[in-house]
């Protein structure tokens, strides 16, 4: 593919996730597009085939940072605060570095990288969403973008997985003479 087409493709992809994300978000009247379906939809455009694009990781990361998000709202007693991001709080900064740390450490630990997962747990500690409603729409957004994913990429014959990358020794080889990449 030419780099015109790609980055028109990469484009047009990403354009058309946050619209059809969007309609369903005024359909429904939840938040179901927040930021960090930006970085998704550029990660899972630009590099199908990286292990973090994978909708296992897309969907098994955004989920461990809105746990991990909602343990340091837990664990610093702002589950029900309001957010203010323009005067923060030792406790704000404390549910942020919880909820950081463990999504980093979940990420590595499960081997599910998803580095948007990152921008999800700062939304959820940070308060802008964390009602039951708005971590069921957040969880809802995320399983939309990873189908949309599959959906467009297959369709436009990119090679992307329907749910985890193959390991190195299972991926098809690019040169029928050599054993892979």
């Amino acid at each position: 593919m030419t780099r015109i087409r790609r980055t028109a493709y990469v484009a047009l992809s990403s354009f058309g996730c946050v619209v059809f994300i969007g309609f369903c978000a005024i359909l429904s009247g939840a938040p179901l597009l927040f930021p960090s379906l930006g970085p998704t939809a550029f990660l899972v455009f630009t590099s199908p085939r990286a292990p973090g694009a994978s909708p296992r990781n897309t969907v098994l990361g955004h989920l461990a940072g809105v746990l991990s998000g909602l343990t340091g709202l837990a664990a610093t007693g702002l589950l029900s605060a309001a957010p203010d991001l323009t005067h923060p709080s030792w406790a704000r900064i404390g549910a942020a570095a919880i909820a950081l740390g463990l999504t980093c450490a979940a990420m590595a630990a499960l081997e599910i990288p998803h580095p948007p997962a990152g921008a999800t747990t700062l939304i959820i500690a940070l308060g802008l969403l964390h009602t039951a409603p708005q971590i069921v729409a957040v969880l809802v957004g995320v399983g939309l973008i990873a189908l949309l994913a599959v959906v467009i990429n297959r369709l436009f014959g990119v090679p992307y997985p329907w749910w985890r990358m193959p390991a190195v020794s299972e991926r098809p080889s690019l040169d029928r003479g050599s054993p892979g990449p």
